[in-house]
């Protein structure tokens, strides 16, 4: 179901968006959701699926960068030496990625009884970040039904804000969570999409910057801010960035696009700091690779190095924008030990008027 609590975020940027303004505009892609939202437990499972067919037979190309590796992933490893995704994306908390990690196997195998046996194992992809502030993340609450519920969920239409594995996140000592976004990019060779979608769990609060206008340092001065030695803190956080496209790229050029993330993610404030997992990984829909050697392999012009320009500038715009519009989505929450975690549309409510004197001044 789509988050009925969206409110309008700030525009970024120049470049057009894609007809909604999510991840799923580059066609194929779906995403789902189950959320846990009761007392002490907020928190949830997410995933992404980069195409509609069997995702281990056909495999998708991808790449991935760590930005910051204060994280506690997995299967990045043979994400980055295959360049490929053979699993729905998933994201959860911290000390949810094993649960995650059986159930994918258990999904996989269910599928096709060969894995493991008469062929190579399958590579869960379960990334994380830690949403202990206002989860009790020592109940381990998420379990395999959870995982297998958001698969059933999976829709073009999805929600953001604190859903899914965004239901316990916090960015910038506000409400993070889900956010996506998405920007055209014109290239010579023809016009493509680049969806951003993220799991926004980072940032201090002097440091946050939304379309250039330092609104960090005045929100800093609010009362439900929190107190001033809080937010002296170190970034303790983290951010897990996915991209998609379907431009045809090869898995080195996907690899190129995905360090591109960072440059949105620095664009609203972060210094990916000492404690912050920051992970990037672009995936493109344009083609799939087979997962059995007698099938026949794709054959396709990739896009020229001189052409990815316009790519690179859509990544950035697409995940500053996802950025902002995971804080503008979330909802005010309280969780463990009565934590609260404030939605920014709460705190700024005539942003429109303080964006414009910024950009004045």
């Amino acid at each position: 179901m789509p988050d009925t609590h969206f409110f309008a975020s700030p525009r970024i940027g120049s470049l057009q968006s894609g007809p909604h303004d999510r991840l799923s505009d580059v066609p194929g892609i779906t995403v789902g959701h189950a959320t846990l939202a009761k007392e002490a437990l907020q928190t949830g499972v997410t995933v992404i699926f980069p195409h509609e067919g069997d995702l281990f037979l056909e495999k998708t190309p991808a790449a991935a960068t760590v930005i910051n590796g204060f994280g506690k992933s997995l299967g990045l490893i043979q994400l980055q030496e295959l360049g490929v995704i053979e699993t729905p994306i998933a994201l959860t908390n911290t000390f949810s990625v094993g649960q995650v990690a059986t159930a994918q196997l258990r999904q996989s195998i269910s599928r096709h009884v060969e894995i493991g046996r008469e062929w190579p194992t399958v590579n869960p992809l379960v990334l994380e970040c830690h949403d202990g502030y206002l989860n009790d993340i020592q109940a381990f609450a998420i379990q395999e039904t959870h995982y297998t519920q958001a698969c059933e969920r999976a829709s073009a239409d999805f929600a953001q804000g604190s859903v899914g594995a965004g239901r316990g996140m916090s960015s910038f000592h506000l409400k993070g969570g889900i956010g996506s976004a998405s920007r055209i990019a014109q290239c010579a060779a023809g016009h493509y999409t680049v969806g951003a979608f993220v799991l926004s769990n980072f940032g201090r609060l002097p440091n946050l910057i939304v379309a250039g206008q330092p609104l960090g340092r005045e929100l800093a001065k609010h009362p439900a801010a929190g107190a001033p030695e809080t937010l002296l803190e170190q970034d303790k956080g983290s951010i897990i960035i996915v991209l998609a496209t379907n431009a045809p790229l090869d898995t080195r050029q996907l690899g190129r696009l995905s360090r591109r993330a960072a440059a949105g993610l620095a664009r609203t404030g972060s210094v990916y700091g000492h404690g912050s997992g920051d992970i990037a990984i672009a995936l493109s829909t344009a083609y799939r690779i087979p997962a059995l050697a007698h099938a026949p392999m794709p054959s396709l012009r990739f896009l020229h190095e001189t052409s990815l320009d316009p790519l690179f500038e859509a990544a950035a715009e697409a995940t500053e924008q996802a950025i902002v519009n995971a804080l503008w989505a979330a909802t005010t929450i309280k969780g463990r030990d009565g934590h609260t975690r404030t939605a920014i549309h709460e705190l700024l409510p005539q942003w429109r008027e303080r964006l414009t004197l910024g950009s004045s001044q």
